[in-house]
C-alpha cells in the first residue's frame, strides 16, 4: 500500500513538474536569445500580457463567448451522434443506409466546407455552432456505433427473448453497453470542438478566443496570441476533467476494474 501511495505521489508530482520544466526551458532559451522572441516570445512576457487582459475583463468575456459556442456545438453534434450511432449499431438496415455516407463525408476537412456553411446559415452564431457540431458528430457517431457492435450478442438475445421493446433495446441494452465507447467519442469530440472554434471564429466574429488569436495574428501581437492559445489549452484541460468526472459517476465499475 505504501509503495502504491509513493508511486501515485510521484506520478502527480511529475505531472506538475513536467510542464513547469518546459516553461523554464522556454524562458531560458528566450533569455539567452537562442530562440527569436519576436516569434516565440517568452513565458514572462506572456504573463505580463495575461494579467491586464484578465483584469480588464476582455479575456473572460471572449472566453465566455467561446465556451458558449463550444458547448452548444458539442451538444448539437453529440446528441444526434449518439442516437444515430445506436440506431446504426442495432439495425443492419440503418447501418447499410447511413454508413457509406459517413465514410464518404468524414474525410472531408471541415474547414473546406465553411464557405458552404456560411452560405447556408449566414454569418451569425448558427454557422459557428454548426461548424463545431458537424466535427463532433462524426467522432461520436462512429464511436457509438462501434460500442453497440461490440456488445456481447448474448445480451441482445436475452433482451429479445424477454420481449424487449425497441425503446428497451435502446435504453437498457445499447446505451449502457456502449457507454465506454460513447465517452471515448465525447472526449475526442470535445477536442475537435476546441480545434474548430478557432476556425469558426475566423469569419465575421467579433468576440471569442479564436477571434483573439486571429486578431493578434493580424496585429502581430505574439504575446496576446499565446495568451489566447493557452486559454484554449486550459479550456481543453477543464473540459477533459469534467468529462472524466462524469464518466466516473456514470461508469463507477470501470474505475474498479482498473
Amino acid at each position: 500500500m505504501t509503495k502504491m501511495k509513493t508511486t501515485t505521489l510521484f506520478i502527480r508530482t511529475l505531472s506538475v513538474l513536467s510542464p513547469l520544466t518546459l516553461l523554464l526551458l522556454w524562458e531560458l532559451l528566450a533569455r539567452f536569445q537562442i530562440i527569436d522572441i519576436r516569434l516565440f516570445s517568452s513565458p514572462s512576457s506572456i504573463i505580463q500580457t495575461f494579467f491586464p487582459l484578465l483584469f480588464s475583463g476582455e479575456l473572460l468575456y471572449n472566453t465566455a463567448i467561446s465556451v458558449q459556442r463550444v458547448i452548444l456545438g458539442f451538444l448539437a453534434g453529440s446528441i444526434p451522434g449518439i442516437l444515430i450511432g445506436m440506431s446504426m449499431g442495432l439495425s443492419p438496415l440503418v447501418r447499410s443506409a447511413i454508413e457509406p455516407m459517413i465514410a464518404a463525408t468524414y474525410p472531408i476537412p471541415k474547414l473546406a466546407i465553411m464557405p458552404l456553411i456560411l452560405l447556408v446559415f449566414g454569418l451569425g452564431e448558427t454557422s459557428k455552432v454548426f461548424t463545431i457540431a458537424i466535427g463532433v458528430f462524426y467522432l461520436v457517431v462512429i464511436n457509438t456505433m462501434a460500442g453497440v457492435l461490440n456488445i456481447d450478442k448474448i445480451y441482445l438475445d436475452v433482451a429479445k427473448n424477454f420481449g424487449a421493446s425497441r425503446k428497451d433495446f435502446y435504453l437498457t441494452v445499447a446505451f449502457p453497453g456502449a457507454l465506454p465507447m460513447i465517452f471515448a467519442g465525447l472526449k475526442l469530440g470535445m477536442g475537435m470542438a476546441l480545434i474548430l472554434i478557432v476556425a469558426a471564429e475566423l469569419s465575421a466574429a467579433k468576440a471569442g478566443v479564436g477571434w483573439m488569436i486571429w486578431r493578434s495574428y493580424d496585429m502581430f501581437d505574439i504575446e496576446q496570441m499565446f495568451v489566447a492559445l493557452m486559454t484554449l489549452s486550459a479550456l481543453g484541460y477543464i473540459f477533459s476533467i469534467a468529462l472524466d468526472i462524469l464518466e466516473r459517476w456514470v461508469l463507477p465499475w470501470k474505475q474498479q476494474c482498473r
